[in-house]
């Protein structure tokens, strides 16, 4: 049961996601985006923490793990964010995605991880995919530029992020890495907001844009991705959180901003395969010895799977 509800929870975790745009489309004329990422991820850290105080018993190795997740997490969110600023939304988008693709690059090569050939077929769709749903006809091919250059460390981030979170999340630390990793996040957005100094939202309805997007966009998807990632493994991840668009285009579609167009169904349908792929069950394999690498050690035997 378990198995089948850690992707349930990545896909859960994507339709959030997606949900933002939106939620942000009109909120971001009125709110900078870096005073907004440090009041949202403020109200989420102090959620989790008033509602889980009584459980955030933990040693010094799992609040470590914690401080680095959030600090991955929150640099990808500010490069994002200030690489947006000076390139399209739609190259944007695509370039962040492309964590899907750095993704298994990384396991490979920190990891020695084996991807199977289907999970490869999944990121070949997911990828494509990504591209047809994000990339606006006319936009023409990206420059490399400042703004694409920071997007593409970001992805490099999340993807970083994502394997380094499969690797040390455990379903039984889930709600003490999340906490401390929002926390860290938001210490972090709180830094880089500050020297401009940090507004607030003005209009009751921004407020309740914002508690909708610190709670269930941030806390909860924190979690949901923490706890899903003890169980499905980096690359298989990935693929089904980059189906954010997906979700975004049903949002923008059923709220009247966008049209049902060719664009969304094709991108969308490929997406949907990539999906399936990466979810279903992997078979049984024979157990390999593996080697660490370069600083990374394996993980001690009561962090391993058959204790979660």
């Amino acid at each position: 049961m378990v198995d089948r509800l850690a992707p349930a929870s990545l896909m859960l975790m994507a339709i959030l996601w997606g949900s933002t745009f939106f939620v942000l489309k009109d909120m971001l004329t009125r709110i900078d985006a870096s005073d907004l990422l440090a009041v949202r991820f403020t109200i989420a850290a102090l959620v989790l923490v008033a509602l889980l105080h009584r459980r955030l018993r933990m040693d010094r190795r799992t609040l470590r793990h914690g401080l680095v997740m959030g600090s991955m997490y929150g640099v990808a969110q500010l490069l994002q964010t200030y690489g947006l600023a000076q390139t399209s939304a739609s190259i944007s988008g695509f370039l962040t995605g492309l964590y899907v693709v750095m993704t298994p690059i990384l396991e490979a090569v920190l990891l020695r991880a084996r991807v199977s050939q289907r999970v490869w077929l999944g990121v070949g769709l997911a990828t494509a995919g990504l591209g047809v749903l994000t990339i606006a006809p006319g936009v023409g091919a990206a420059r490399l530029g400042w703004g694409e250059l920071l997007t593409v460390l970001s992805a490099l981030t999340y993807a970083g992020h994502i394997v380094y979170t499969g690797r040390v999340s455990t379903q039984a630390l889930t709600l003490q890495l999340s906490t401390v990793q929002t926390t860290t996040v938001a210490a972090i957005c709180v830094l880089a907001a500050l020297p401009g100094g940090i507004a607030l939202p003005q209009r009751a309805a921004d407020w309740w844009a914002v508690i909708y997007l610190a709670i269930l966009c941030g806390a909860l998807a924190i979690v949901l991705q923490v706890w899903a990632q003890a169980k499905v493994e980096a690359t298989r991840a990935a693929v089904i959180m980059s189906s954010e668009p997906i979700w975004a285009a049903v949002f923008a579609i059923g709220a009247g901003q966008e049209e049902l167009g060719w664009r969304t169904i094709i991108g969308g349908a490929a997406m949907v395969a990539a999906m399936v792929l990466a979810s279903l069950p992997e078979q049984p394999a024979l157990p390999r010895i593996r080697v660490a690498r370069a600083g990374y050690r394996e993980r001690p035997p009561e962090w391993s799977s058959s204790t979660r």
